[in-house]
């Protein structure tokens, strides 16, 4: 497989997977006339689209692209207002050979899903390199447990996040956690890149604050009693920031 990454929009990326035989999935099409350029110069055939959640910048193009690739189907949860294929948690698809798992992961919206075809796991926006989603529909619990299933994946998983957010979520965490080296280090590196993105599940437990909130001296750090309230914590701190 190989993955490619469409900047779209501000910030987004809409990313598309390549099983075989120049087919792919694309993932979150917040616009479509790039994904359209971008296929035909690559002479890539779409097979798939899967939707992460209900936000107008992750199935924004998806109309325009069944219009141009009338037989696509479309992947996901039940809060999309489109005519799609509406998936649930724990539920399997099989695309093009590959077994894709679709994962519930509540939170910045009550139904969003994330999709894990090994290695790669497109997470829309639960999980940001060296961050997390706001907390827009659900509840930090939600969120909290959304993030900690995220991290029970392999350390090789490849991170695909929906947004370029990397650089001011670690200028948070420098600001949170001045002295810590894993953070220094990583934003020293990718402080002039345009594009940091994918990451890895084995890079955001050490540079992302949000999946180290079980870690006992920074509970202990911020007077916190437990992970939850130090997660509770460090999200309403971004959200200020």
């Amino acid at each position: 497989m190989m993955l490619h990454i469409i900047p779209a929009l501000k910030d987004n990326y809409i990313w598309l997977l390549e099983t075989s035989n120049q087919h792919v999935i694309i993932v979150d099409p917040s616009e479509s006339q790039p994904v359209i350029d971008y296929l035909n110069q690559k002479q890539l055939i779409p097979i798939t689209i899967l939707l992460t959640h209900h936000h107008h910048d992750h199935i924004d193009g998806v109309i325009a692209l069944k219009n141009y690739y009338p037989n696509l189907p479309v992947y996901g949860p039940n809060e999309i207002n489109l005519p799609i294929n509406h998936i649930t948690d724990h539920a399997e698809i099989m695309i093009d050979n590959q077994i894709i798992k679709i994962i519930a992961v509540p939170g910045h919206t009550i139904g969003h899903l994330a999709y894990y075809c090994k290695p790669y796991l497109f997470c829309g926006d639960t999980l940001f390199s060296a961050g997390c989603g706001r907390i827009f529909e659900g509840t930090y619990q939600q969120m909290f447990d959304s993030l900690n299933k995220l991290k029970q994946l392999p350390n090789s998983t490849i991170v695909c996040p929906a947004h370029e957010y990397t650089l001011s979520n670690l200028e948070f965490s420098r600001h949170i956690l001045p002295n810590d080296e894993d953070i220094k280090a990583y934003y020293q590196q990718i402080k002039h890149q345009t594009i940091t993105l994918p990451s890895t599940i084995g890079k955001e437990k050490r540079i992302n604050l949000f999946l180290r909130c079980d870690e006992a001296f920074l509970q202990k750090q911020f007077n916190m009693q437990n992970a939850l309230d130090l997660f509770k914590f460090f999200r309403t701190q971004k959200d200020n920031f």
